[in-house]
């Protein structure tokens, strides 16, 4: 098997886990853990799991000037993005959460506009407005048409989890030239878990862990170790061998994902107004990155 093959189905996996961690993550709050809980866990055994295989592995020194561009990527990056999803997956469904995260490319092309002058065509800003018009559907479905809907509250907690997330990913591409992976995510999972300490420590110190059953347990292994740890590393893995476009384009997979996931245990069902939504945001996401599928399949 070449590596070009590997790196696809590694792709694969990670979309996988991707997905399914939408749902695991869902059935977790709030009866075992609150959306702070699941965050401080996450983040504290991510980090240890990084810190641990890079100085295994990739014993790399970052210069100390580089340091204040890492703590921005894990406020960012880790701490208000991970933050915000979790809060809104906690009130919304994992499909409409995954859907929205559709428009990172969207949100991304923004800030690279706005941040190092990346040129908008018009069949670009043609995308960003069908992204933005299949968001608003989504964060207007609840039974209400007004922002108290917790529905309408989550989806708009999600939508500024993947602003931030974008933002991040726009202020990381001069680190990532630079250093391994492996370092990166050391730095910024260190400096995200920092920012995030004083306002998901105290929830933590209050888990009942007497109370999580053996199912919530592994549920919890599995946002650390195989959603955290193995799918980065897997993403690390196809790197080498794909361009970012192609890896970028797997993520399109996940709602469909999350979607069977979610509704095969009835957590959240596919309506008229989703179906929609995810055509508004597909389409946006299409015309965004024409030019990129379009050099793709001529080389």
């Amino acid at each position: 098997m070449n590596q070009t093959l590997k790196a696809h189905i590694s792709m694969l996996a990670t979309t996988l886990i991707f997905g399914i961690h939408y749902t695991i993550a869902k059935s977790l709050m709030p009866d075992a853990f609150s959306p702070k809980q699941l965050l401080f866990l996450r983040m504290s055994g991510g980090v240890l799991l990084f810190w641990i295989f890079q100085k295994l592995f990739v014993p790399e020194k970052v210069e100390r000037k580089d340091l204040f561009k890492f703590a921005l990527c894990g406020l960012f990056g880790f701490a208000l993005n991970q933050m915000l999803f979790y809060e809104g997956l906690n009130l919304t469904s994992p499909v409409d959460a995954s859907l929205i995260h559709l428009l990172n490319p969207v949100l991304v092309l923004i800030f690279a506009h706005l941040l190092i002058g990346e040129r908008i065509t018009i069949l670009k800003i043609s995308g960003i407005f069908l992204g933005a018009s299949g968001a608003l559907v989504l964060v207007l479905s609840g039974r209400h048409t007004d922002f108290s809907s917790l529905q309408a509250t989550g989806n708009i907690l999600v939508l500024l989890n993947m602003v931030f997330y974008a933002l991040y990913l726009v202020l990381i591409k001069p680190l990532v030239g630079k250093y391994h992976t492996t370092t990166i995510l050391k730095w910024v999972s260190f400096f995200g878990f920092i920012f995030i300490l004083p306002v998901t420590v105290r929830p933590a110190l209050e888990t009942a862990f007497d109370r999580v059953t053996l199912t919530e347990y592994l549920g919890l292994a599995y946002v650390i170790i195989i959603n955290t740890f193995v799918a980065y590393l897997l993403i690390n893995f196809s790197l080498k061998h794909l361009t970012p476009g192609t890896v970028s384009y797997y993520n399109y997979l996940q709602p469909f994902i999350a979607s069977v996931m979610s509704v095969s245990i009835g957590q959240s069902a596919v309506t008229p107004v989703k179906i929609l939504a995810a055509a508004l945001i597909f389409a946006g996401v299409f015309l965004v990155n024409r030019r990129g599928i379009k050099t793709a399949e001529r080389s």
